[in-house]
């Protein structure tokens, strides 16, 4: 069974509204409280960086549930300027707005996986997953 909803992030408060649905989706698969929090905090970070990079973007959450497997999956995508050097932005630090560099490092580490597509002058889109052990 495959569940999903998405959020288009035009407004910080549409940030709030991924936030919101991740973690009742999160619930409702059955992850803990910590693991809310960590997957919460993987879509403020993805929903952030369409709004200040990109715009206007969506979050996407899908909710896996097989026989085998229990998961959520979240899918920033976004029309934006694109990713120089996809390497780069995962490394600690590395920031082009002059922020701490810790948001796609921080997602990459909160979450299971993490997979980047971007083209320049097109936009990018993040899959990120969390497994349910």
């Amino acid at each position: 069974m495959t569940f999903k909803s998405s959020v288009e992030i035009i407004t910080e408060w549409d940030i709030v509204t991924a936030r919101q649905l991740g973690r009742n989706v999160a619930k409702a698969l059955g992850f803990g409280i910590v693991d809310q929090a960590r997957i919460t905090t993987a879509i403020s970070e993805l929903a952030r960086n369409i709004y200040l990079y990109a715009s206007i973007g969506v979050i996407e959450i899908e909710r896996v549930e097989t026989d085998t497997e229990k998961k959520i999956v979240i899918i920033a995508t976004d029309q934006g300027p694109g990713i120089k050097d996809v390497r780069k932005v995962t490394e600690d630090g590395y920031s082009t707005s002059g922020g701490l560099g810790a948001g796609l490092p921080g997602v990459n580490r909160l979450m299971d996986s993490m997979t980047i597509q971007s083209v320049i002058g097109e936009g990018t889109t993040i899959r990120a997953e969390k497994w349910l052990n």
